[in-house]
């Protein structure tokens, strides 16, 4: 048995807080106590009509409440919260949780952690049947994290020491699962609810309607806050080509491409030149297809991890420009002109390209090299299909055995977001704006194009905002938004 690595000497304020601290860094204590209980100065040695102010007389992650939490674990206060059965007009009660959170990826799981750190419960709806859909059920076995576990780490929970530098897609899925774990968001989490609709009404809360998609049951959820967590990957995205229902070969979208297992021996066209449809297209040439084409229809920043890795950090210390021109300079040694191999790159850099919501930068994982071999063809737009034969922007025509569509998803979050005039997230399911906070106690998590950083960013501003709300009105208690 291996021994914790730090001994606090006392169980008094400090050292429970000591111990705390640590524990959510994943740092482990043994907390040494001469007498029989903790706080023993209060419990023992304090005379009987002493008080305390409650606003400078908090441990960190525990705002004092009005009323003693649960002496059970979290799932007990979690499980006393239960939605209605059946839709109504019934408000919850006060034992309901102030926050409502839809979806239980990487944005949902933090906010929910970062809201319970400060006292606040909550309540995730998720779709799925499980946490982290989107790396579990739609991503490519050889996924790995394109920026290295330091930058892809959630709040309070940073990597392991021996974790690789970039985490593949299962150790990403199990890390996930065990942050779910660690912070209880299990005991707040309602699997296979479908949200159809969120509305803010006259008593000043939200009302959200879901179905139970396992027995069909329609259920009201009601909260003071609503925090938007579905990201912008919800519904996948395939265009409209002319003859597309003409093409006999098989026909997927990159969420449902796995390997290269059966396409062996086969031309495929992979069409979207982002990130997922270039390491497709290079697991596809480096599994044995016959032959792949990749299809590029715009300009494409290419770089590669360890040019984004060190870029990263130098965006607190200079300007966007600046970083952005070390950043085209590294990339042109490495790369070359690109646009030789069919790979314009945009006439403004990486960080501004992505500031503008123009796209993500393409972190090249061996595509390019493929590329300038001819391994990979790079082809112009599709116009048409065929039948077998796709026909392309310039009057190409070639034919092809199957057609992976890596042509992204879009925000569906205001199919059911009913509350008109908040911009927080527009009308094409696009963010707007920097803050994820809007009006009426609405907030957005992990929307924003900054990755998981990003998503760890907003969830602790969430946190910290709704916990201020709470304690300026009186309602520190989680539990009692009213």
């Amino acid at each position: 048995m291996c021994a914790p690595p730090v001994i606090i000497v006392r169980a008094g304020l400090s050292g429970l807080a000591a111990s705390a601290c640590l524990a959510l860094r994943g740092v482990e204590s043994v907390v040494l106590e001469r007498d029989n209980c903790v706080g023993s100065l209060w419990r023992k040695r304090a005379y009987d009509r002493l008080h305390l102010p409650k606003h400078h007389s908090t441990l960190p992650h525990a705002p004092t409440r009005t009323t003693p939490p649960p002496t059970s674990p979290a799932h007990a206060q979690a499980a006393s919260y239960s939605p209605h059965p059946t839709m109504s007009t019934t408000r919850a009660t006060n034992s309901a949780p102030p926050v409502i959170i839809v979806g239980a990826g990487p944005s949902g799981l933090a906010a929910s952690a970062c809201l319970a750190l400060h006292g606040v419960e909550s309540v995730v709806l998720e779709r799925d049947d499980c946490v982290g859909s989107l790396w579990r059920k739609r991503a490519y076995d050889r996924l790995h994290l394109h920026l290295p576990k330091h930058h892809s780490a959630l709040p309070h929970a940073p990597h392991a020491d021996d974790a690789p530098a970039y985490l593949s897609r299962d150790h990403f899925v199990r890390y996930l699962d065990a942050y779910a774990d660690r912070f209880a968001v299990r005991a707040r989490l309602r699997l296979r609810r479908e949200v159809r609709s969120a509305r803010f009404v006259d008593d000043g809360r939200w009302e959200v309607e879901a179905v139970d998609l396992g027995t069909g049951e329609a259920e009201l959820y009601t909260a003071r806050f609503l925090v938007v967590a579905t990201g912008k990957f919800d519904e996948k995205v395939v265009p409209a080509v002319p003859g597309l229902d003409t093409f006999p070969g098989e026909t997927i979208h990159a969420s449902e491409y796995r390997s290269a297992e059966g396409m062996q021996g086969k031309a495929v066209l992979v069409v979207g030149c982002g990130n997922s449809g270039m390491e497709i297209a290079l697991d596809l040439a480096e599994g044995g297809a016959g032959s792949c084409s990749v299809v590029v229809r715009g300009e494409v920043h290419l770089m590669t991890r360890e040019i984004m890795s060190a870029s990263i950090p130098l965006l607190r210390f200079l300007p966007l420009w600046m970083v952005d021109r070390l950043t085209l300079l590294a990339c042109r040694l490495v790369f070359g002109d690109t646009a030789k191999h069919g790979l314009p790159r945009p006439a403004v850099g990486p960080f501004a390209w992505m500031q503008q919501g123009s796209g993500y930068p393409v972190i090249d994982v061996g595509t390019y090299d493929k590329i300038k071999k001819g391994r990979i063809q790079v082809l112009p737009a599709m116009t048409g299909i065929d039948r077998d034969v796709v026909e392309f922007a310039g009057g190409g025509r070639h034919r092809f055995d199957a057609i992976i569509f890596a042509t992204g998803y879009r925000c569906t979050a205001k199919n059911w977001l009913k509350e008109e005039g908040d911009e927080l997230i527009g009308k094409d399911g696009k963010v707007t704006g920097k803050s994820p906070k809007g009006e009426k106690g609405l907030y957005r998590a992990g929307m924003a194009a900054r990755g998981l950083t990003g998503s760890g960013m907003d969830a602790e501003f969430i946190a910290d905002d709704i916990s201020r709300l709470l304690q300026s009105s009186g309602d520190e208690e989680s539990g009692n938004a009213d």
